[in-house]
């Protein structure tokens, strides 16, 4: 089944755009805006960041975010941006009555790239950003304001002029993102039945779940997802490092958890040496870690650089990047009929494993049971009463086969009748917290009654599983002690989960799953 996300403005590639393919596997992002290599080569001015335009005079990069909207609520009400030696509030006019710069000379640039098929968006936040919503309706009220000064709408203050961005990136590292999915939402309400397409995209860094930016991630939509992999212990330059590269649990959240099931993770990187405090991988390492990716993970979208600077002063990293996502296989997608994929979450010292299967015939495996509290896309299939269902568009909280006010005469809900088979192999949501004596995962899913299998192993010898659940509990618990080598799998009768499978091995190591690591910021501003 193909998602509606496919095909709703925010999903669907600009007219302008022949480059970029949102819905590809080789794109290029590279951040623009913060001039890393100049903060880190105060002397080397010639190869210090130059205008927008210079970097898109070939195909290399499609896609460049401005670097940073890194004040929500300035002086007069507005934002501020920065965007270092190129157009800043100190060296640059401001709007009258703000610290909003007046960068309109931009324009031309950016119109330049995006007539070369470049997506240029906006990124809020940054590293010295830290700015947070009150309530939803101050999200919404700046959303209004963004949409107007940067995206679609009209201003006497619009930093670019006539320049129309193609969307906006949060690369929120401090203060919170509540109230954030609301601003998304109005962002992608705003969007509708606009002439072009607006992109959502987000940088968390790697270690899964990202600290900041979890919470919006799984409320609201995004086309893609640039996973900082640097300044962390998952970085690409611990890509052999047992327990520490993790792909896998982007790529299970993407399938089983994003509201979006097309979004697209993207692995970032150091662009040279200096562009992060560690990580950097050089061209030849990360070429063979982009093209084991893309072949393994249909979720892969391509790769994010730090910065475009510090890449031209690197030999050109970027060609390099290019031509490695250029090159090698893909990993198999769902082409019609149903299509089965593993998906595997990998943690420090766990992993969660769980199968799914997609339904495209109208057969009930592998779709989940309708759930109250979730907000489902037009398109999105739930079980409910023994029968299949496709929603018409956006529903929340509406029961399916009960009529509510809205567009058409059939409700939110399309009756696609009674399932043909059983609705098994249902993903869980799990997590995992390790004691001195033992490793405890925990498992819940909003699929109807049946069973769980639990699996253990690590490299000690004697295997021992517990399991214990109440069947009215919305979670199993196994716990398993440290010396446990290969365990059997133990099943019993659990009220909400299907199917899924734990493979946890204990160490002495703090879960990822449940702690985040420290996060080094990425970002120079000079």
């Amino acid at each position: 089944m193909i998602s509606v996300w496919t095909y709703v403005a925010l999903l669907l590639t600009s007219v302008t755009s022949a480059a970029f393919d949102p819905t590809g596997n080789t794109n290029l992002v590279a951040y623009w805006g913060q001039n890393s290599y100049g903060a880190t080569h105060t002397s080397d001015t010639a190869n210090w960041q130059t205008n927008l335009a210079h970097y898109c005079q070939d195909d290399t990069v499609d896609v460049f975010p401005l670097a940073f909207l890194d004040v929500f609520f300035g002086i007069g009400s507005l934002p501020e941006i920065n965007f270092a030696n190129t157009c800043n509030d100190v060296d640059d006019a401001v709007f009258p009555g703000s610290d909003l710069a007046n960068c309109q000379f931009m324009a031309t640039d950016i119109q330049t790239c995006q007539a070369a098929g470049k997506i240029i968006t906006l990124s809020m936040g940054g590293a010295t950003g830290a700015d947070t919503f009150t309530s939803e309706s101050q999200a919404e009220d700046f959303a209004d304001l963004i949409w107007d000064l940067f995206l679609g709408g009209t201003s006497n203050t619009r930093p670019f002029g006539d320049a129309v961005l193609d969307g906006i990136d949060l690369d929120i590292e401090g203060g919170g993102t509540a109230n954030f999915a609301a601003f998304v939402n109005r962002i992608r309400t705003l969007a509708e039945g606009a002439s072009k397409a607006y992109y959502i995209t987000g940088a968390p860094q790697c270690p899964f779940p990202d600290a900041n930016l979890d919470t919006v991630l799984n409320a609201v939509g995004f086309d893609a997802v640039y996973v900082q992999f640097y300044n962390n212990y998952c970085e690409v330059s611990n890509y052999n490092v047992a327990g520490d590269w993790d792909f896998s649990s982007w790529d299970n959240w993407a399938k089983t958890t994003s509201p979006n099931p097309d979004v697209k993770i993207y692995i970032g990187a150091p662009a040279s040496s200096t562009a992060a405090t560690n990580g950097y991988a050089d061209a030849s390492a990360l070429s063979t870690i982009l093209q084991a990716t893309k072949a393994t993970y249909s979720s892969f979208g391509g790769a994010m650089l730090w910065d475009i600077s510090q890449a031209y002063a690197n030999g050109r990293f970027d060609q390099a990047v290019k031509t490695a996502l250029l090159g090698g296989s893909s990993a198999p997608t769902t082409s019609g009929g149903s299509t089965t994929t593993t998906k595997t979450t990998i943690t420090s010292s766990s992993s969660v494993t769980s199968t799914t299967s997609v339904a495209t015939n109208g057969d009930c495996a592998g779709v989940a049971a309708w759930v109250s509290t979730v907000a489902y896309v037009g398109g999105s299939q739930v079980t409910y009463n023994g029968h299949l269902w496709t929603a018409n568009y956006w529903s929340e909280a509406d029961v399916p086969g009960v009529l509510h006010l809205g567009p058409g005469a059939s409700g939110d809900w399309a009756d696609d009748g009674v399932c043909t088979t059983d609705a098994t192999l249902i993903p869980a949501v799990a997590s995992a917290t390790l004691s001195a004596a033992s490793i405890t995962a925990h498992v819940s899913s909003t699929a109807s009654a049946s069973s769980v299998s639990v699996q253990a192993a690590s490299s000690a010898a004697a295997p021992t599983v517990s399991v214990s659940s109440a069947a009215t509990s919305s979670f199993k618990t196994a716990s398993i002690a440290p010396t446990v080598s290969v365990s059997s799998a133990v099943d019993a009768s659990v009220a909400s989960a299907k199917s899924v499978i734990i493979a946890a091995s204990a160490d002495s190591e703090t879960l990822s799953a449940t702690t985040s690591a420290v996060k080094r910021s990425r970002f120079f501003k000079f």
